[in-house]
């Protein structure tokens, strides 16, 4: 049976702003402070090469 893996950490391509999967919340919240650019349109290092599934 395949089971879902989501990622539990994120980083912007262009600011460099880091976030975290806050279970509790359910949201993501930004770590150690890094909270990138205030305009940055985030490009977040999740792409199509992440594999969320496995088996």
């Amino acid at each position: 049976m395949a089971e879902l893996d989501p990622p539990t950490k994120r980083e912007c391509h262009r600011c460099g702003r880091r976030e975290v999967w806050d279970a509790d919340a359910a949201n993501w919240t930004i770590a150690n402070g890094n909270a990138g650019e205030p305009f940055c349109i985030h490009e977040w290092d999740i792409t199509g090469a992440y594999q969320p599934v496995t088996e």
